[in-house]
């Protein structure tokens, strides 16, 4: 994973709620599945980003202890400003 746990559930906090604001009639009122692939720079380095409601105790997201640590040292996304 190319993203922090947190990271990544602002990416598809904001992919639902963009997706939900549009109001299209194919798409359901709540809980809009969807699967996004994110490509880094390198061939090792993507993120697949899919919808926090899919996560549970049953099934964690995955973790990348580098991610996670590196995100509190280059300051990742503000989740709380950027909402």
């Amino acid at each position: 994973m190319m993203f922090s746990i947190k990271e990544n559930q602002y990416i598809a906090y904001k992919i639902e709620k963009l997706l939900l604001e549009l109001k299209h009639p194919e798409m359901p009122n709540e809980k809009p599945d969807f699967y996004l692939r994110v490509e880094g720079k390198e061939s090792w380095s993507f993120a697949d980003i899919k919808p926090n409601w899919k996560f549970g105790i049953d099934n964690p997201p995955t973790v990348n202890p580098f991610n996670e640590v590196a995100r509190d040292i280059i300051g990742g996304c503000d989740e709380k400003k950027n909402r």
